[in-house]
């Protein structure tokens, strides 16, 4: 399977509760973790033991912290060869603050993220040795830009891989990414914004419908809506003892893109998805330690 994401190195400091607009708050120490939508799913994908193999499409800055992020993804068993790095430009960087209720505020600077374009997805994936197939998954985030979201999904396409697209950020979902008819991940609230519906299974059938393909909703601690061609499917999400939902989605979305790569049934693979990203939110940081 196939990821094409950002790369970040997350600061995480934990304070006793989220500040607000024009508010200082006071935290603990400032920990480093590692990050980014893409790194984070491709690392949940290859350590999901799908038997998957797990390639990693994005881009770094030529410094040390790409170094240092691209040697833990490699360590947790991702190929990072296709993994460009852009002279000049610093590596992602992603600021969190984690309240004690476990909820989390975070900001990102793109940096080399940013510089991942529609022509490196292609040229990078077209080194893909053997070549993309129909049994291949291609996983995209909404960390990299629609251009190079729109070549990944273009690729899989071609071959007739399933195509995946967490948006996350949300923002609006253009026609060359719409046509290609995406699985789509969102939280809650990316799909009340994206589908501009107050209810989740209302905006669930919204997006439904804008794309014909599958929409899996993720709703927290309430686990996930799935819904396809027949009546929504509620999946819930195991009892944990949370300590930090950063990262969990990103968990979610590995495991689910490596549980259908490895030929489970969609239903079966949002199972094991929504529960692995439940166990996901009992350690702090977005990756399991």
């Amino acid at each position: 399977m196939i990821v094409v994401g950002s790369v970040n190195a997350d600061w995480v400091v934990a304070v006793p509760r989220l500040p607000g607009p024009g508010e200082t708050a006071l935290g603990g120490d400032v920990e480093h973790h590692h990050g980014g939508k893409g790194a984070n799913q491709a690392a949940a994908a290859a350590r999901a033991g799908a038997g998957a193999s797990v390639v990693l499409v994005a881009a770094v800055g030529e410094d040390e912290s790409g170094e240092r992020e691209l040697a833990a993804l490699a360590a947790d068993g991702v190929d990072v060869s296709l993994v460009a790095r852009i002279a000049g430009v610093a590596t992602g960087l992603a600021m969190i603050t984690v309240a004690g209720d476990s909820e989390n505020q975070i900001v990102v600077a793109s940096g080399a993220n940013a510089r991942l374009d529609g022509a490196l997805v292609a040229a990078a994936l077209g080194r893909l040795d053997p070549p993309l197939a129909s049994d291949d998954v291609v996983l995209a985030c909404n960390e990299v830009g629609d251009e190079a979201i729109a070549a990944a999904l273009a690729a899989a396409g071609h071959a007739g891989a399933t195509a995946l697209l967490n948006p996350a950020p949300a923002r609006p979902l253009p026609p060359e990414v719409l046509e290609r008819r995406p699985l789509l991940t969102p939280n809650e609230h990316e799909a009340r914004t994206l589908a501009d519906r107050d209810g989740v299974p209302e905006a669930a059938r919204a997006l439904h419908a804008l794309t014909g393909a599958p929409v899996l909703v993720t709703r927290g601690a309430a686990g996930a809506l799935l819904l396809g061609a027949g009546d929504p499917l509620a999946i819930p999400a195991p009892p944990t003892t949370p300590v930090d939902t950063t990262g969990a989605g990103d968990v979610l979305n590995g495991v689910l893109a490596a549980r259908l790569a490895a030929g489970d049934e969609l239903p079966e693979a949002a199972r094991r998805a929504v529960a692995a990203a439940s166990r996901a939110t009992e350690w702090r940081g977005a990756r399991e330690p």
